[in-house]
């Protein structure tokens, strides 16, 4: 079984986020991609099996199936288009959050995604104790949203994560305003739920950010900074109820991987 190793949001090895890329011929079953998953040890391992016109795409984190993943999204984007589908344009992808479609433009591979929804919510004590601060507001949907003071305190942020265990939402979003003229927001995403102390940088969780800025800043068209050890950027557009998220990748591996059904 082919297996890529692909760091995307990033054109820098060892910056961005790892996912690894698995190509399938057919599907194996749910419990090999779960050990996969587990023995990679990354955020997400995708898997993708051309199905007529499309791929259908699955993500594993090392403990569990997820509903939808951005980064593993464009680096298996990423491996199509360099190694499967030169001449594709676009491709498409189903998954458990509907079709999928993703753009190459040059270097950047331009992906649309459905907006989450930001459902207003009470700031708690719990969420005070998690973080160590205060958050200005929260907001949830598929995760929860926690919009801070400062970039400086995004950065700095060093939460309790047996308490954001206890928090609502699958993923703990930290976000505020850019400190610098290059982005427009800074963002941190912590996944106690899926077994991951930080995710590196989370295409999925700004469908959440992305429509929150938007509003914010009055404007539709987004650089987005998630300052992690390793870091990314993605580009961000809002279409309606879609957003457009876009970023670049790079290869760290190509190899064999030797598995067989128990």
């Amino acid at each position: 079984m082919k297996q890529y190793i692909v760091d995307a949001f990033t054109d820098k090895i060892f910056h961005g986020n790892q996912a690894a890329v698995c190509i399938l011929d057919k599907w194996i079953s749910d419990s090999l991609m779960q050990n996969i998953a587990k023995e990679n040890n990354f955020s997400e391992t995708a898997f993708a099996v051309k199905e007529e016109n499309l791929y259908h795409l699955r993500w594993f984190t090392p403990e569990a199936e997820i509903d939808f993943c951005g980064h593993a999204t464009l680096a298996t984007s990423f491996v199509l288009f360099n190694f499967y589908e030169k001449d594709a344009k676009e491709i498409t992808f189903k998954t458990q959050v509907g079709k999928l479609t993703v753009e190459k433009d040059g270097d950047l591979y331009r992906m649309n995604f459905p907006a989450y929804k930001c459902k207003k919510i009470e700031v708690t004590e719990k969420m005070e104790e998690a973080l160590g601060l205060k958050p200005q507001e929260a907001y949830i949907d598929r995760d929860l949203l926690l919009v801070l003071n400062n970039a400086d305190e995004v950065k700095n942020l060093s939460p309790n994560q047996a308490k954001l265990k206890e928090l609502e939402g699958l993923c703990i979003v930290v976000t505020a305003a850019s400190d610098t003229q290059s982005y427009d927001c800074v963002s941190r995403v912590f996944c106690p739920e899926l077994g991951l102390m930080e995710d590196p940088v989370t295409g999925s969780s700004h469908c959440m950010i992305v429509p929150y800025w938007c509003n914010r800043l009055k404007k539709e068209k987004l650089t987005c900074y998630q300052a992690s050890q390793r870091s990314g950027v993605l580009y961000a557009e809002r279409k309606n109820d879609r957003i457009i998220i876009s970023g670049k990748a790079v290869l760290f591996s190509k190899e064999e991987i030797f598995v067989e059904e128990n």
